[in-house]
């Protein structure tokens, strides 16, 4: 049964989560920093390390009107960037939504631990890719 782990790439923070392609399901597993647009490579290749994952999924920013949000550049260079290091595949997923979806199905939690949000958004974007494989 195929691992893989999920990214939600941002600006300052990266969420991170866990799923399998069994239950075509996922779980939120960490929030990275990311200053000044530097990953901690030594965090995420411990992740790597830790969970074994077969693939990487990497949250593709879209605008509400089909086209590409003005971040989706960061996380296209992140997804090559992982790819090269970890020589894994790498599959871009629509995150459309998915943050705001976070926000509404943590609630108070999301309130009292804002850095939650970033790993359930990566959990529901690598839920939205297994659902489409």
């Amino acid at each position: 049964m195929p691992t893989l782990l999920g990214f939600d790439y941002g600006s300052h923070k990266i969420g991170v989560a866990v799923g399998q392609t069994l239950t075509h399901s996922a779980n939120p597993v960490t929030t990275l920093g990311n200053p000044r647009g530097k990953p901690d490579w030594d965090r995420i290749g411990g992740l790597i390390g830790e969970w074994q994952p077969d693939a990487l999924v990497v949250g593709h920013p879209f605008e509400m009107t089909d086209r590409e949000a003005s971040n989706a550049e960061p996380a296209k260079r992140f997804a090559r960037q992982l790819a090269g290091r970890y020589h894994l595949p790498v599959h871009m997923a629509d995150e459309r939504l998915t943050t705001r979806e976070a926000w509404m199905e943590l609630g108070p939690e999301a309130q009292r631990d804002p850095t939650r949000v970033d790993a359930y958004a990566a959990k529901l974007i690598l839920e939205t890719w297994l659902r489409s494989e």
